[in-house]
């Protein structure tokens, strides 16, 4: 039997987008605690990205902060440079940076429309299209797509986050069946309510009636995201592709 190795991501190299806080936060550093050196990408808090490149080099592990608006080409491309230029190669993709600009449709602004749909996914495109040319030139690569709940049930006033998270699945599927026999894997995780600076913002009374719908009774952690794309990253699930795994409490069973 395989035996269940404390650093699966050793030798490994891992860009996570939007990693300065939350989720993506959360995520590079369980890929470094793994071996995995990491790429930790940003658009403006530079001191939050700096204090997750530091925590992993208090662990033994090696990490460097680099910004960039996913959302643009020339970004995208620089963080994949990036990553070749300090380790060497590129083996993880956790497309994970999101934005929400909430409004009912009828008050939706074609502004908050599009920066939503350019940064969750458009960005996810750009990075990946960036990211498949050193995985391919291995034949081996894991890419990891932050989606969420809110794209496979919807939610009244998120219709630009709701359609963008969708989209997120759909290039999923889309890319996995287009590079598989390449052994590169695109899965994509779907949080439900994770408690993150976004979801601090809810009022008490929508917390309590989401509550109610999440079968084990808690917002979850970002950990528990970040462990199960740590799982999709590495060699364990490499049988595992064009999937969306939710890590939502039971918030959504379909």
């Amino acid at each position: 039997m395989e035996s269940l190795s404390l650093t699966p991501h050793t030798g490994r190299v891992a860009i996570v987008t939007g990693a300065s806080r939350g989720i993506g936060r959360a995520v590079a550093m369980e890929l470094a605690l793994g071996g995995a050196k990491v790429v930790v990408n940003y658009r403006q808090n530079a001191a939050a990205a700096q204090e997750v490149v530091e925590h992993i080099r208090a662990g033994g592990g090696e990490a460097i902060a680099v910004e960039g608006d996913v959302s643009q080409h020339g970004a995208a491309e620089a963080l994949v440079e990036a990553a070749i230029k300090s380790f060497g190669r590129l083996d993880i993709l956790v497309n994970n940076a999101g934005i929400a600009r909430d409004a009912l449709v009828m008050r939706m602004s074609e502004a908050d429309w599009e920066a939503v749909l350019a940064t969750n996914l458009k960005g996810a495109f750009l990075c990946t299209r960036a990211a498949l040319r050193p995985m391919l030139r291995a034949r081996w690569g894991r890419i990891i797509n932050v989606a969420s709940v809110v794209g496979i049930m919807g939610n009244a006033g998120q219709a630009n986050y709701a359609a963008a998270k969708a989209g997120l699945i759909g290039l999923t599927r889309a890319v996995a069946r287009e590079v598989g026999s390449r052994g590169i894997t695109v899965n994509a995780v779907a949080p439900g309510f994770i408690e993150t600076e976004m979801t601090a913002a809810l009022p008490d009374g929508l917390r309590q009636e989401v509550m109610k719908q999440i079968v084990l009774g808690r917002f979850g952690q970002p950990s528990d995201v970040a462990a199960v794309v740590s799982f999709l990253a590495s060699e364990r699930a490499s049988y595992i592709t064009g999937q969306v795994l939710n890590v939502d409490g039971g918030m959504v069973m379909a």
